[in-house]
């Protein structure tokens, strides 16, 4: 390897920053219940009896080893330990919302690796006998994806396997022979127990050993940053496209510059009065030009004089004297008045009668004439003619107007695809030939939505626009209008697929409205098995597992049928003795003996001799119990006697009714005896003696490619399409061609061309991408 590895660890030994020493730091030496030091492998350092006892680390230490292990991908946990015979428990457990766990079950004879991924539990399980009274150094190593284990400084197992969650939270704690206060009590000795975080911690542990090639974490870490690259290429490729669709943009519009006065913006080429009305406006180009309105010339009468008038821009002839009200007049009726219409005669304080105009007067209704295009506004005292909408005065005479040609003058408002027709004072936007109309000023190549050329899903409501079309999900879907699915509220268990509005679809093994039931295929008698084996039920699935005497012969055919007959006598395995001769049989084997005196009748039993009629306790089990008949050996489990004083629990956990020897389930809802079995997110458990063994559901092996676990099933099924499957294993060398026209490498992920709730991920060639529902609803 070399005298450095990555800077941290040289030829002198490992870097003490850089591991935990679990025993120093639970300072067991001053733990007096449950602990004891005794006489370990060697001197070297401590070891431990471990007994009833609760050994948890301090919170100090806990948060140290959250931090060394925060999103590191290479570590390694060592130990050298002696556990008793047919024991299980847990060697070390780092657990709260989430768990490192290794454990050793005697029972089944197993070693146990839990973990998270993707916030779900998973175990790898290693056929391997720890609990048999000896002492065996153990060292787990992981490095991203590839797990090695080693017993003795013997690579016992290497496997690839999904990455392990290693971003602990706060709340997660250490625990030392034993998965928490109530379960899981390793019964031996430990010693030399460590994590360190390199991946071939155990060349401390074994010397001898060595790694010379990269770790899988290297290597990931190299497609990791090729990955980057590849991202950061495809998000410059992005804005790089945007930029350019700008400027496409920018070369078809049309500009015009606009004026604002007071708030008001008027187009270019507009004309409007000020509110002074003293000046006509007009915007040029986005510069306002006024010009003082010209007034015409007044002929008073001599009673009269030219004078201003508030909310007018020219002189109006006004009387020299003051206005009379109707109070003032003397000698004249009402009628009198009317008939003068234009004057009244007022008394003044000379003592003379005034003719004055009189308020109110319509002068419109006098014949004052104004052009077809104009029309008349009255005022206090008198009348004027002015252009009606769309009309401009002619020579700035507004009892004369002309037509505005809005689509010369271009002041109209006619899109892309529209032709502009003048009408009087108005004008209207007609479409190109084999256009379509959208609104009135807008048009379209075609209707995307009726003639099926849009990207609408079916269960989208397809809405046409000018560029195109939009589409939207229809009441009771979810999605992005390209894309709906039907939403169920309550969801659909165990795999089940929405197919419409709060209506499920439910998984082969599965029932009701929410696909909540599982149906018990055996119960149900609606599975045949083959005669050589027996129905097991699953949830949502079943299998046919051999019979005793049996063995699958490697097809694994679903209903049994490739269980076949175990040849003991051709393997060696009967008991037959002497001259007796061993006779196969269907599920089992014969002794037949014949005639003389060499046929005894005894039996041969590891290495040694047991006579005819001779019982005797198994060694390896002293829970079996066999005889030797005629040659044979016929084994059994020893009958319980619950009623017998001295009935061994360990043999007869039923009889076991100390209320130490219960257990809770994983959730403390449910009390179960000693002896008692349940199943438990997709693991079998049984309750021996107070402890917990859990070991996961035989699943049935299949022969595919892409293989998915569906939401509460626990065992896998076939799939054809990548996209569905969660176990697939990455070949980089197969790419895919994103939205952006990048190459991207298998297990790449990025963002979808022009939707960003969309993600998208190359598998294996394919390209499979899912909608965030979440961040559809947000945006």
């Amino acid at each position: 390897m070399g005298c450095f590895y990555r800077k941290t660890y040289s030829c002198f030994g490992m870097d003490p920053n850089l591991q935990i020493d679990i025993i120093s730091e639970l300072s067991l030496v001053n733990m007096t219940i449950g602990v004891t030091q005794v006489s370990g492998l060697h001197n070297a350092s401590k070891a431990f009896l471990f007994q009833d006892r609760e050994i948890h680390a301090s919170p100090r230490t806990s948060e140290k080893l959250i931090q060394l292990l925060r999103n590191k991908s290479e570590f390694t946990f060592l130990a050298t330990l002696q556990q008793q015979v047919s024991t299980s428990g847990v060697i070390l457990s780092i657990r709260e919302l989430d768990y490192f766990e290794l454990e050793s079950s005697g029972l089944r004879d197993e070693i146990r690796y839990h973990y998270r991924f993707n916030g779900k539990s998973r175990t790898e399980v290693f056929p391997y006998r720890l609990a048999d009274g000896q002492w065996h150094k153990i060292a787990l190593s992981l490095s991203a994806s590839h797990l090695l284990l080693h017993v003795d400084c013997n690579r016992i197992y290497e496997r690839v396997i999904d990455p392990p969650e290693t971003n602990l939270t706060p709340r997660s704690n250490l625990w030392l022979g034993q998965r928490n206060r109530k379960h899981g009590f390793f019964k031996g000795i430990i010693q030399d127990a460590k994590v360190i975080f390199m991946p071939n911690g155990y060349i401390t542990q074994c010397p001898n050993l060595n790694r010379t090639c990269p770790t899988c974490s290297d290597f990931l870490s190299l497609v990791q940053g090729i990955m980057d690259l590849q991202e950061l290429l495809a998000k410059m490729t992005a804005k790089l496209n945007y930029a350019e669709m700008r400027l496409s943009q920018l070369e078809n519009c049309h500009c015009e510059k606009t004026c604002q006065v007071n708030g008001v913006i008027y187009r270019d080429k507009d004309s409007w009065v000020e509110d002074d009305h003293c000046r006509n406006c007009t915007c040029k180009s986005g510069i306002v030009e006024c010009r003082r309105m010209a007034c015409p010339p007044l002929n008073c009468s001599p009673d009269g004089l030219p004078v201003h008038v508030t909310g007018q821009c020219c002189k109006v002839c006004k009387c020299k004297y003051r206005y009379c009200s109707l109070s003032s007049i003397r000698d004249f009726t009402w009628s009198w008045i009317q008939f003068f219409c234009c004057y009244c005669f007022c008394f003044h304080c000379d003592g003379i009668f005034h003719t004055l105009p009189f308020s109110g007067h319509n002068f419109c209704a006098q014949g004052h004439r104004c052009g077809e295009n104009s029309e008349c506004k009255n005022w206090n005292t008198r009348a004027t003619c002015e252009c009606k909408s769309g009309y401009i005065s002619v020579q700035g005479d507004s009892a004369y107007c002309e037509d505005i040609d809005e689509c010369a003058a271009k002041m109209h408002y006619c899109h892309a695809n529209t032709v502009c027709v003048n009408l009087p004072g108005s004008y209207r936007c007609d479409c190109v030939p084999g256009y379509i109309r959208v609104d009135d000023f807008s048009c379209t190549e075609r209707d995307e939505c009726d003639s099926g050329e849009h990207s609408c899903d079916e269960n989208a409501i397809c809405t046409n626009t000018v560029r195109g079309h939009s589409c939207t999900c229809k009441p009771g879907y979810v999605g992005n209008g390209t894309i709906c699915r039907a939403f169920c509220e309550e969801g659909c268990r165990y795999g089940g697929t929405c197919i419409a509005p709060n209506k499920c679809a439910c998984p082969s093994g599965f029932t009701g409205s929410r696909c909540e039931k599982d149906i018990d295929e055996c119960a149900e008698r609606s599975i045949e098995c083959h005669n050589h084996s027996r129905c097991v039920n699953l949830p949502g699935w079943y299998h046919c597992e051999c019979r005793s005497g049996f063995h699958d012969n490697g097809t694994y055919s679903l209903s049994g049928e490739s269980c076949v007959d175990i040849d003991e006598c051709a393997l060696r395995t009967h008991t037959c003795w002497n001259d007796s001769a061993c006779v196969n049989l269907a599920g089992g084997f014969d002794c037949l003996c014949p005639s003389g005196p060499s046929c005894t009748g005894d039996c041969t039993h590891e290495g040694g001799i047991k006579w005819n009629g001779q019982v005797w306790t198994l060694k390896k089990d002293r829970c079996s119990v066999c005889s030797c008949k005629d040659g044979k050996i016929f084994c059994r489990r020893t009958a319980c006697d619950c009623q017998n004083p001295s009935v061994d629990f360990f043999c007869c956990p039923e009889c076991d009714t100390r209320v130490t020897s219960q257990c809770l389930d994983q959730k403390g809802h449910k009390l179960y005896r000693s002896g008692d079995n349940w199943m438990y997110n997709c693991q079998q458990c049984r309750c021996l003696e107070g402890e917990v063994d859990c070991w996961p559901l035989a699943c049935p092996t299949l022969n595919c490619d892409y293989t998915a676990v569906s939401e509460g099933e626990c065992c896998p099924r076939c799939v054809s399409d990548p996209c569905l499957a969660d176990n697939i294993t990455y070949d980089i060398r197969k790419t895919c061609i994103d939205g952006y026209g990048i190459t991207r490498l298998s297990g790449s992920v990025w963002t979808m061309l022009g939707s960003p709730c969309t993600t998208c991920k190359c598998k294996n060639g394919s390209v499979c991408c899912s909608v965030d529902l979440e961040c559809l609803q947000n945006n």
